[in-house]
């Protein structure tokens, strides 16, 4: 929050009782940014050291505090991980239906699952460490850890279930695919471009359009 400017004697001051109220705001504004700084910088490690090889010492390092300080704001490394799990998670659902609701109400199934297959990607790689860390730790977790991301996780990929429902009403799903293995093999395949692409390899965009017709043409006749 911006410092006030000093007061002069043509304006009149504050109530005292107002005061303690701008200092509780500024406190709890600069809480905010440390408590999401310290998330940023573990999902950052998560993303590439996996939950067992993240420590305390390596967060605080990616998020330029003292380690003991992090226990000021997560009593445990399992309560920051779990939170960074669930934050991620829940973006990417979000991110997802945004990229749904964007659409022209003319959209149809082809074109519906062609915005998720960008939203998807762009999440995971360019947008957001948070979506990495999930895709390579949710299985690795305890489940009292996971068990907020995982229920995240399975609303996102109920919006994939009406993704693939939308294509089979329209006739546009193959009569050989199962609705529920081809929606996972298609989410197993996106995903999986989080351990191979690298952005020195070619744009993103490119990728992106070869995925969008590899997985229409693997679901449609």
């Amino acid at each position: 929050m911006p410092r006030r400017a000093p007061t002069i004697s043509r304006v009149p001051r504050k109530s005292p009782a107002a005061e303690p109220v701008a200092v509780h705001e500024d406190a709890s504004a600069k809480s905010a940014r440390t408590r999401r700084r310290l998330l940023d910088a573990a999902a950052t490690v998560l993303s590439r050291k996996g939950f067992a090889g993240t420590r305390l010492s390596d967060i605080a390092e990616q998020a330029h505090v003292q380690a003991p300080a992090i226990y000021y704001y997560y009593p445990s490394r399992e309560d920051l991980i779990e939170e960074v799990m669930y934050v991620g998670a829940a973006a990417m659902r979000t991110h997802l239906v945004a990229a749904l609701e964007a659409l022209p109400p003319s959209a149809g199934p082809v074109e519906r699952i062609g915005a998720a297959v960008e939203a998807h990607l762009r999440h995971e790689l360019e947008i957001s460490a948070y979506s990495t860390a999930i895709i390579r730790n949710a299985n690795q977790l305890p489940e009292p850890v996971s068990r907020r991301a995982l229920a995240e996780v399975a609303a996102y990929n109920d919006v994939w279930r009406v993704l693939v429902a939308e294509l089979a009403a329209a006739g546009e799903l193959r009569a050989d695919v199962d609705p529920a293995v081809g929606r996972m093999m298609v989410l197993g395949a996106l995903n999986w471009a989080a351990e191979w692409w690298d952005p020195a390899g070619g744009p993103l965009d490119d990728v992106i359009r070869t995925a969008q017709s590899m997985v229409l043409h693997s679901l449609r006749p």
